[in-house]
């Protein structure tokens, strides 16, 4: 099981930035790829970037070149620095984490999401 803590999200002006992590603790095996999604007010889940755990980044069109996804294997983190930030970008934003069980010699993999954290960007 893994537990997945943010924190860095708030409220900030359009043209400003934020910086957001995630934490994964907990009992597991290893951890995988690791991402960012957001839920717009009144609208899906969508993907906002994603990292594999050798650093290979891939990101959503609508933040290509404002946002940098990032991560720290060694505590388990993921980071997502957000500049250039617009209304359109208000939303909660999840952490999601890929990882590894190993029971004996049984390995399962699992997902696992945080609880959000608000990012309100006013105009």
């Amino acid at each position: 099981q893994v537990q997945l803590v943010e924190s860095g999200g708030g409220l900030v002006q359009a043209g400003g930035s934020l910086r957001l992590s995630c934490a994964a603790s907990g009992s597991f095996f290893s951890i995988g790829g690791m991402g960012w999604y957001r839920q717009p007010p009144e609208k899906q889940r969508e993907l906002v970037a994603t990292i594999t755990r050798d650093g290979s980044a891939n990101y959503a069109d609508s933040v290509k070149g404002r946002f940098t996804i990032s991560r720290d294997n060694a505590r388990n983190t993921v980071y997502l620095q957000m500049n250039s930030l617009k209304p359109e970008d208000t939303g909660v934003y999840y952490c999601n984490v890929e990882y590894v069980n190993k029971v004996g010699y049984l390995y399962s993999r699992g997902s696992s999401w945080g609880q959000g954290t608000q990012v309100t960007v006013s105009s």
